[in-house]
């Protein structure tokens, strides 16, 4: 499924889910599938892989597969089981070393 709007989920969806704004999973939702989007809430439960800028487990809220995100966050009581990954995060640049000039 492919969108370009929000989507709110409050019962049983099997197949991806590609979205350009946020997709919200209900207490009653289950998603099995891969979820492409620019924001992830989840209350309810979903099974697969996550990319997105920022994944919400709510307090009811389960995940079971690999997560790929900016942000996670995970109220007390939500549950994660899997892999995380954190992406775009550009590596710190060391410091040059400086070599010294000696004057002859």
């Amino acid at each position: 499924m492919n969108l370009t709007c929000n989507l709110y989920v409050d019962g049983e969806f099997e197949g991806s889910i590609n979205s350009h704004n946020e997709v919200n999973i209900g207490k009653h939702g289950h998603i099995k599938g891969d979820v492409i989007t620019k924001r992830l809430v989840v209350q309810g439960y979903v099974e697969g892989s996550i990319n997105a800028d920022k994944v919400e487990i709510k307090s009811d809220g389960r995940v079971s597969g690999t997560i790929e995100s900016v942000e996670l966050v995970i109220e007390s009581k939500g549950i994660f089981e899997g892999n995380s990954v954190v992406k775009d995060i550009k590596p710190k640049q060391t410091p040059k070393k400086i070599e010294p000039v000696i004057k002859v």
